[in-house]
């Protein structure tokens, strides 16, 4: 900060001082006790009426001069101050009304999000209904290939009750083989009975 900028800062500081203390009772004190002076001093013979008319008059001319410079600086500080303040609600509105468009882009976000998950929904349902079928066919499937397993056992069951038949009747027609033999010397060894 350079002295420029620090004799102005001390300045207005000064400003913004006396015209405080300007509105202030201790003031109003002050200035009531020098006009009192002011007017008994003509009666007390110490200075003529017209000559203290004119000093104070010049004073409180002069007075008034720098208090209404004092008072144009406070307006412009505080016209710089205000000014400031809105920049700054300016820069907030702005930022206001961009996480306005922000909400509102998450709130149509949101809604799609809602729609997609309807959708999956849907999905998850037909995808149930699928499973739920392929189940059925496995059932299906499964209770054919029991009904499948049942026939092949009785199928065996049929097959091995058939070839014990058969060896049951192979042995016989061995039994009756080696029974229909003549005995030799029998002179029946051709023939069959």
């Amino acid at each position: 900060m350079g002295n420029k900028e620090r004799r102005m800062r001390i300045m207005a500081k000064g400003a913004t001082s006396v015209t405080h203390w300007i509105g202030s009772i201790s003031s109003v004190v002050l200035h009531t006790l020098l006009f009192i002076i002011s007017f008994t001093l003509p009666y007390l013979q110490l200075v003529s009426f017209e000559r203290m008319l004119l000093f104070l008059t010049t004073i409180v001319s002069l007075e008034a001069i720098y208090l209404s410079i004092f008072i144009q600086m406070s307006i412009n500080i505080h016209n710089e101050n205000i000014n400031i303040l809105q920049e700054d609600i300016e820069d907030i509105s702005e930022d206001i009304e961009e996480i306005g468009e922000d909400l509102e882009e998450i709130g149509e976000d949101i809604e799609e999000l809602g729609e997609d998950l309807e959708e999956i929904g849907e999905d998850i349902e037909e995808i149930q209904k699928d499973v739920d079928e392929i189940q059925e066919d496995v059932d299906e499937i499964t209770e054919d290939a029991d009904e499948d397993e049942n026939n092949e056992r009785r199928e065996k069951e049929v097959l091995l009750s058939i070839q014990a038949t058969l060896l049951h009747l192979q042995r016989e027609i061995e039994l009756l083989k080696h029974s229909s033999k003549p005995a030799p010397g029998n002179g029946r060894e051709g023939r069959m009975i």
